[in-house]
């Protein structure tokens, strides 16, 4: 990590000659202003290809051991970036078979060359492959979020923080008759412990709720802007996401999905609780990434 790495990065996370149309780049599924993500529910490459999965926040994805939404092997941003970067089926930046071609490229351009050159000083200014993957990856590991309403709540003794309605739903989601915490768990709200256990899992239920696939356990900071939910996008809503838990309670196996509880809120409480989930999110860190100039997400969209 140096600075000059960081900058790097971020000027190639927001690069779209990287992408085999030349009209998209990392920041069109990982928006700052979503906290990363992209308002999709499955993610679009760069041909316009959907992928199996929607676009997961990279917001402290510095704190993951695993990447990915069903790989719990990929233990760096380095190796989970080749998936992106080198997808054929679908295609996401279209860099498979052009590696060399890119890298002529960022070889001849000057500022490109002058940043290569300071971010890895002793390779004479060249760009490889493997230097673009890891400056990237040293930008991703920046993107740190960490003053929310809950966390000054918790970390600084404020009391006045959170409201009475998100006092009460934290009191909720940290109870054994909810079991939110089991799963989201730690500073980032996400499934490392579960990871670091070898039970990697978001509760992922069908929709007819009654079989369950083993995905990752997404991070519930800035929840409130990364709809739609889920790793398929299925939600819309948190109150959506909540009616879905409080069904697949009901059709649990103990084998299975043994930290799912059976449970009912009333309209009091489900407020409670989503007004907890919006104290997650750190509107000073949204507010606070400012764009470059040149920087867009540069979707099919035109965000």
């Amino acid at each position: 990590m140096s600075e000059a790495k960081v900058a790097l990065g971020r000027r190639l996370f927001f690069e779209t000659r990287l992408a085999v149309t030349h009209a998209y780049s990392c920041a069109s599924c990982h928006d700052p202003a979503r906290a990363f993500t992209d308002g999709r529910a499955l993610a679009l490459g760069a041909t316009g290809q959907p992928t199996a999965n929607g676009a997961m926040s990279l917001v402290n994805v510095a704190y993951n051991i695993s990447f990915g939404w069903a790989k719990p092997d990929v233990h760096s941003l380095e190796a989970q970036m080749l998936e992106p970067l080198r997808n054929q089926h679908p295609v996401e930046m279209g860099l498979a078979g052009r590696e060399d071609e890119v890298i002529a490229w960022l070889n001849a351009d000057p500022e490109y060359r002058a940043g290569f050159a300071q971010a890895f000083p002793q390779s004479g200014g060249r760009a490889t492959f493997d230097r673009m993957v890891k400056a990237i990856a040293s930008f991703e590991r920046t993107l740190i979020a960490g003053h929310t309403p809950f966390d000054r709540y918790v970390f600084e003794g404020r009391h006045d923080a959170l409201t009475e309605p998100a006092k009460r739903g934290m009191a909720l989601f940290f109870s054994t008759r909810l079991g939110c915490s089991a799963c989201h768990s730690g500073f980032n709200f996400a499934g490392n412990w579960r990871d670091a256990q070898g039970t990697t899992g978001e509760a992922s239920f069908a929709r007819n709720g009654t079989s369950a696939t083993a995905l990752r356990i997404p991070t519930l900071r800035n929840i409130a802007l990364t709809a739609p939910y889920m790793h398929d996008g299925r939600f819309s809503t948190l109150e959506a996401v909540i009616d879905h838990y409080q069904q697949a309670g009901k059709h649990r196996s103990d084998k299975n999905e043994p930290h799912l509880q059976p449970f009912v809120l009333d309209a009091n409480e489900r407020a409670a609780l989503i007004a907890f989930l919006h104290s997650l999110t750190d509107e000073q860190f949204v507010a606070g990434f400012r764009r470059l100039p040149g920087e867009r997400t540069h979707s099919l969209s035109g965000r």
